[in-house]
Order: C-alpha cells, then structure tokens, then sequence
C-alpha cells in the first residue's frame, strides 16, 4: 500500500494553530489519548494495514514550500516553524491492538509532538477501512461523490429560492478530513465546492480546514482551538473551577486577534457562558458549536451578547455538528439577520456516498501529566473519559448534571 498521509500539513489547521501555543507555554506538558469509535464497529481487522501507514508517517516531514506557506498566514511565528521543519512523527508514541475486532489505539507523549496524531490517524484508519471494502472503482467512486454534492449544492439553491432566503451571508466551510473517504475523494468535493458559483453570494464557499487543501487550491484555512485545548487546561489552571477562563487567557496570550472563535462544549454551553465575561466576549469574534440542540444552543449565545450590552451583529456563530447542507440552511435561516453564521461541514461532503457508511471515530485526550481529563459536552452520548469519580468532580466545579 502507498502512504495515504504525504504531507505534514494535510491536516486541520487547528492542529497547529493548538501546537504552537503548546510549543510556547507548555513544551513538556505529557498527554495520553485515546481512539473511540462510537458506532462500535469492527475496525480492529484492519489493525496491520493501519500500521503500516503509521509507519509511514516516521517520513513526512514540513518542506520549504509549505514552510514558506505557513509563514505567509502571518499566524506562525519563524521559531515555531523552524522546529516544526525539525519534527518527525514517532510511531513508539502509538500503541494499537486487534481486541476481540475492536480497534485499540492510544497516544502518548508530550503534547507538543502528540498533538499532531489525531488527523491524520482518523483519515487513515476511515480511508483504510472504507478502501478494504470498496466494490466499486475508486474513480466511479470520486464521479459519484461529486455528483452527490452537485446534486445537494442545487437542492440548497433551489429550497433557499423557495422560501426567498438570501444566500448573500451564507459560508461554508470544509471541514472534512478526519472522516473523509479519502484524500482523492476531498480533493474532488474541495474542486467541486470552488467552481461553484451562486449568484449574489462571493462568499459561499469560504474555506477549509484542511492547511495542505489551502495551500493548494489557494483557499482561507480555517480554525482556531479543539476540545483538547480546553481538557488540559483542567490539570494546567491554578484550579479547575478556573480551567476554562485560564484556557481562553492563556489562547489569547498567544492569538489575541488572530483565531478569535471559541469552543463552547467542554463542559457545556451554560457552564462556557458563566466563564466568557465580557472581557472575553469584546476579544473573542465569536464561538463555535459541536453538541446538542443547535438553535438552543444559538438563542442561548445572541441571550448572553444582549446580558454584556454586546451588539450580536458584530460576531460570529460558527456550526460544526453533524451538517449537511439542508440542517445548515435550516439554522442559517434561524439567524439570518441577528448574528453573523458560518458552517462547518464535514463527513456530510467527504464521505457522502450512496451506501457508502461514513465512521463514526474520534481521538480524544484521557489524560494530562498523568491525571484525568475529560469531554462532557451538550450531547450525553459525547462524553469522554475513563474516570468516573473525575466526571463528577468536574460536574460539581461547574455545578451541572451528567
């Protein structure tokens, strides 16, 4: 098999956005994470094939192209790149097994060389499973997946026309590569998504996550931090009640108006608002959604603007669970004409198939320095961590119910 991860950078900028701020503040700061599929498939068959790509990734290194692109986001600062053009991936840092059909992984290391497993492991391990059991040829299978998302872009056009909703404020965004089909499948919906045109709206498609899909097809890469930010930050802050505002302090220290969107569901969206003051919420653009009921959770963001005497038309809400196209038009319609909205959407372009099956997978921390962290989200079936004596310690400091 040929190596599907080739470039350092085909992964979600957050990555290294969340890498260099670890590279600056907390550079021996040691995690573990662990893989889950919550659709409990047998993905464990495929364990020596995954290897074997891991194993490849001990050669992709930053080339001086991409060094050069990085540095031009005026993001990245030339000490950071220059190590990142040193760093190798470490396959020791990984640990997998083949339990019962279940696929085991787990990372560990320090964070600033850890972080960067995530990516590129879930598009491996989706890529690899999905091509074991490919029936149809992999260029019937790109024709097909740009079809499917021709097929949606027109739907979009044609319901927005409709209903008479502008689409003059509406961008998306692909958010795609942990669970793609495959790389040449994102390529194709990523070509797909720039030649279309709708009128009155220059700004439909307005990027990526993916850095090496930016770099290539000239494209805004899009992001700003991950759950993990906000996990470790739970054994990093003076105390866990304050984990969430000394994460937000300490993402500003580094990005005080570069990446200015922020995660609200590490805990929950009412533990998030009782934390973003109004300091946080004049410097932050806006927040970013990733659990529970969307329009909630959106009328619960313009409720917590109009408390702080904050005009909600200057920020930003940006969608990222689960969307399609049609969930995507449905809450940008919702908002349309209160707050500004973006959307990311992911599996829904990347492995939206015809019988095709998209994974259900994530990486997510466990650990930091050797101590419990945990994901609770706005969405129960969401929650992460191995410990549950921490998941009630964590409840009690924000005063929620798991």
């Amino acid at each position: 098999m040929f190596p599907i991860i080739k470039s350092l950078i085909d992964t979600d900028a957050y990555k290294l956005f969340m890498q260099q701020a670890v590279y600056h503040l907390y550079p021996d700061t040691v995690i573990t994470a662990e893989f889950r599929c919550r659709n409990n498939e047998n993905l464990g068959e495929y364990v020596n094939l995954i290897i074997e790509q891991i194993n490849f990734l001990a050669d992709v290194h930053l080339n001086e192209e991409e060094y050069h692109y990085l540095l031009s986001l005026n993001i990245f600062n030339d000490e950071y790149l220059t190590w990142l053009k040193s760093f190798r991936f470490n396959p020791n840092q990984i640990k997998i097994a083949n339990q019962g059909g279940k696929l085991i992984l787990t990372i560990s290391g320090k964070w600033v060389e850890a972080i960067l497993w995530e990516v590129p492991l879930l598009a491996i391990i989706s890529e690899v499973a999905h091509k074991a059991v490919q029936t149809i040829n992999q260029n019937d299978i790109i024709l097909i997946a740009k079809d499917k998302l021709i097929n949606n872009l027109n739907e979009l056009v044609d319901e927005s026309t409709k209903e008479n909703i502008p689409l003059t404020d509406f961008q998306l965004i692909e958010f795609g590569t942990r669970r793609r089909y495959s790389f040449e499948v994102q390529n194709t919906i990523i070509e797909t998504l720039k030649e279309f045109e709708i009128e009155n709206s220059p700004n439909f498609f307005s990027g990526t996550s993916n850095l090496f899909f930016a770099f290539k097809h000239n494209l805004n890469a899009v992001g700003t931090q991950a759950h993990e930010w906000f996990q470790a930050h739970q054994q990093l802050a003076p105390s866990l009640e304050t984990s969430q505002q000394f994460a937000l302090s300490q993402w500003l220290k580094i990005y005080p108006t570069q990446l200015p969107i922020a995660l609200t569901d590490c805990i929950n969206m009412d533990a998030f608002l009782r934390d973003f003051d109004a300091n946080f919420a004049s410097q932050f653009q806006g927040l970013r959604h990733d659990s529970g009921d969307p329009i909630t959770w959106g009328e619960k963001a313009l409720a917590h603007y109009q408390q702080l005497s904050i005009n909600a038309q200057n920020k930003k809400l940006v969608f990222s669970d689960n969307l399609d196209l049609t969930k995507a038009l449905s809450i940008y319609r919702h908002f349309l004409g209160r707050i500004q909205t973006s959307f990311g959407i992911g599996t829904r372009l990347t492995c939206n198939i015809p019988t095709i099956k998209p994974h259900n997978i994530v990486i997510k921390l466990t650990t930091c320095n050797g101590k419990p962290v945990a994901k609770i989200s706005d969405e129960p079936g969401k929650i992460m961590c191995n410990d549950t004596n921490y998941i009630k310690k964590l409840a009690d400091a924000f005063n929620i119910n798991v």
